[in-house]
């Protein structure tokens, strides 16, 4: 993934089991953030980080959708046990996760595994990437995400 490169369109089933495609939100910016899994306490803290950051991140212009490789029904308990206002995508065949480099072998209590690392990604409204969160902290990552649609708004006025 080139920063000011197109984004390649792709389309996933949702936490309500529909299908949607980046093409989509045209016109608007995504905020494409990849977690290992639902419903571990680092997932969590960062999308709760996002639900918590919603409203200002919308008074942006932009959407917000998390991606993991959990099944569309585990991603549904996830956004329903944390009240998440956004939409989740379910990348079981990791095709998306694979486009965007973000699966890196990681030490799991002294085992390799290979999974997803946390990344952010935001996408213009015209689907070029403008921005690379990479190997996100996941406490205060929404707001520092905020900062950055804030900033690019004020540039485009």
């Amino acid at each position: 993934m080139e920063l000011n490169k197109k984004v390649a369109n792709f389309t996933l089933q949702t936490d309500e089991d529909k299908t949607v495609s980046l093409s989509d939100y045209a016109g608007k910016p995504v905020v494409l953030f990849f977690y290992p899994r639902a419903d571990t306490p680092g997932c969590t803290i960062e999308a709760c980080g996002f639900r918590d950051t919603f409203k200002k991140i919308q008074a942006a212009g932009a959407v917000v959708l998390g991606i993991s490789r959990d099944t569309p029904k585990a991603q549904a308990k996830f956004r329903a046990k944390f009240d998440l206002p956004y939409t989740l995508l379910a990348d079981v065949d990791e095709k998306v996760c694979n486009q965007f480099s973000v699966l890196k072998e990681k030490n799991m209590y002294g085992k390799k595994v290979f999974g997803i690392e946390r990344t952010t990604f935001v996408i213009g409204p015209d689907q070029t990437l403008l921005h690379i969160f990479p190997k996100v902290t996941p406490a205060g990552h929404a707001e520092e995400v905020l900062a950055l649609l804030e900033e690019l708004k004020k540039a485009h006025k």
